[in-house]
């Protein structure tokens, strides 16, 4: 196990009386731990390094892993800072003792995994957990998608759904992520409630000898169900239930990068009426250890290498290609690279795959007075004017899905089409009330074939969308904080977030607006900066990672297709010149 990083640089700065004083605390909360602790590898590990580093053992027990975007994620290992066993028990019991004392009823609990290093053993126990408190657990038996797990609780009127999964951090990390009743992710303040009630049952065991009665855990009994094969069927029959044409004939290169996607999406792809995709066979079986992806992350260029190298082999020996279509691990991510003659393999960003979805499905749906497209804050301004101009309402939102989806229950009176955030996020309709990459896969590749049968590609779709709304131009710039203590990252966060410029690029700040005050959304770290010319910067810190955040958009008008390309360079050279504003402003604040 790797040595955690120290969190403050002042962390031997005290005398010997106090030193001593941690050591006793740090050895009955090391001795606890080890009482509760299931597993026998952790229990090794944690004994090894109390013997052998003293002060890695501590930065184990310096905290908890917080509740973030709708639950844990973080490095597998021993103690409540790491995911292990144990945090998972207490996490689930948490949850038990909440949602106990809301149901009149029997408490359901759905729970799914990926393939990542345990990923298993954790969804195991956290329905023996379930079954322990009281409650009846659902476990999908086999390695799933995520967007799987979240249909099932709709369809198993669940009190709540548990999918194992860090979706697409690295090989080393885990986590749990929480959907309640309604199928959405865990949001504000039910997350500090089960925060609390989590709290509640670690702080029951005082000492090695004591026993807490819902961390006393049962062998596998009948209040632990496992679930067949028609949650897969279900969510089969959702994802190609978002389709709209008969346009099927499209040649796709598939790649789950090394995840749990591959045997849905070519189902559902089977299933859907399209030629069955070829496959990127080095990333297609699921491998916790992502062997050819150091980032399973598609947004990250390394990771789709394989898929690029093999999408040149096909060309090479005849086969015609339109699109290399890629999942990320948990397979609710959905990345997308177009074959474009003249220019070879292009990637599509985040924000111009929303625009081709939205544009999708506001063409060919059957529009009435009540009609929802939503987005993220940090989003291009690009779908909500598309939007605006077939008289359907735009919701902006906070990042994450746990916001995005929520219009889904919170505005019952319309109908949500389509919501989307710029790192890849897609759901399509309310039938999957999360990010779905798979039916998102299925709608893109509709999208595609639509636009061959007529003579041309996505990327000239896109074309005829910016002649009607401007080009517009997104980029992201990020700050990494991981290398600071925690002091550091206080400071720069707090210089990020206070950043009130007059101008950037020499184009003049227009509106500066600081989330937190909660002007127009729920209060939330970041500011937005609004620029006269329609560029905007957004600064945020991100929920999972740390690390700051800044987004960037620029717009430039253009009159004709013909106009197109030299309209597009105008908007880089202006998106570079904000970025270089930006970094500069950010680096000498």
């Amino acid at each position: 196990m790797s040595t955690p990083e120290r969190s403050s640089k002042n962390e031997h700065s005290v005398d010997g009386s106090s030193q001593e004083h941690s050591r006793c605390e740090l050895d009955d909360a090391i001795a606890r731990w080890l009482a509760e602790d299931p597993d026998q590898e952790t229990v090794r590990e944690l004994s090894e390094l109390r013997a052998s580093n003293v002060e890695a053992a501590r930065m184990l027990f310096a905290g908890r892993i917080a509740f973030g975007t709708a639950g844990l994620r973080a490095p597998m290992g021993p103690g409540p800072l790491r995911m292990n066993q144990l945090v998972v028990r207490q996490t689930t019991a948490g949850l038990m003792r909440w949602l106990s004392d809301r149901s009149t009823g029997p408490v359901r609990v759905v729970i799914g995994f990926d393939a990542r290093t345990n990923s298993k053993k954790f969804a195991d126990e956290a329905a023996r957990t379930v079954a322990a408190n009281g409650g009846i657990a659902e476990l999908i038996p086999e390695p799933t998608p995520t967007p799987v797990l979240a249909r099932a609780v709709l369809d198993r009127s669940a009190c709540a759904g548990v999918m194992i999964t860090a979706s697409h951090n690295p090989a080393p990390d885990n986590g749990y992520k929480l959907y309640l009743d309604d199928g959405i992710q865990l949001s504000s303040p039910a997350d500090a409630e089960i925060a609390a009630a989590i709290d509640q049952v670690v702080s029951r065991v005082q000492q090695p000898s004591d026993a807490s009665s819902e961390l006393a855990m049962a062998p596998r009994s009948e209040r632990v169900h496992e679930l067949g094969s028609a949650v897969i069927d279900q969510h089969k029959k959702v994802a190609i239930g978002v389709l709209h044409t008969d346009a099927r004939n499209i040649s796709v290169l598939y790649t789950p990068v090394h995840g749990v996607g591959g045997a849905q999406a070519l189902a559902c792809f089977h299933a859907a009426g399209f030629p069955v995709p070829m496959v990127v066979a080095a990333q297609f079986g699921p491998d916790p250890n992502f062997s050819t992806a150091q980032y399973p992350n598609p947004e990250d260029p390394g990771a789709l290498a394989p898929a690029l190298a093999e999408a040149a082999r096909l060309q090479q020996s005849g086969v015609d290609l339109d699109l290399i279509i890629a999942n990320d691990p948990d397979a609710d991510r959905l990345a997308v690279t177009v074959w474009q003659p003249d220019q070879g393999w292009i990637q599509l960003s985040g924000d111009h795959l929303g625009a081709l979805l939205a544009d999708h499905i506001l063409r060919h749906s059957e529009l009435g007075g009540h009609d929802l497209v939503v987005s993220s804050v940090v989003s291009s301004l690009l779908v909500p004017k598309m939007a605006a101009a077939v008289g359907v309402e735009s919701v902006r939102t906070l990042t994450g899905f746990k916001w995005i989806a929520r219009p889904i229950v919170d505005r019952p009176e319309a109908r949500y089409l389509f919501g989307y955030e710029e790192a890849l996020g897609f759901c399509i309709g309310n039938q999957v009330r999360d990010k779905d990459g798979i039916s998102a896969a299925l709608l893109i590749a509709e999208a595609a074939a639509e636009q061959r049968r007529n003579g041309r590609t996505l990327l000239d779709r896109l074309d005829r969308l910016f002649v009607q709304h401007g080009i517009h131009l997104t980029g992201q710039l990020v700050v990494d904080l991981g290398a600071m203590d925690q002091s550091d990252r206080a400071l720069t966060k707090r210089k990020a977030l206070a950043l009130s410029p007059s101008s950037l690029a020499g184009i003049p700040v227009a509106d500066r607006e600081d989330l937190a005050e909660g002007r127009r959304l729920p209060p939330a770290s970041g500011i937005l900066l609004n620029l006269q010319d329609g560029s905007r910067v957004v600064v945020r810190p991100s929920g999972t990672e740390p690390k700051i955040k800044i987004y960037l958009e620029v717009v430039a008008a253009v009159e004709s297709l013909d106009e197109v390309e030299e309209a597009k360079e105008v908007a880089k050279h202006k998106l570079e010149g904000l970025k270089r504003s930006v970094a500069d402003l950010v680096a000498n604040d």
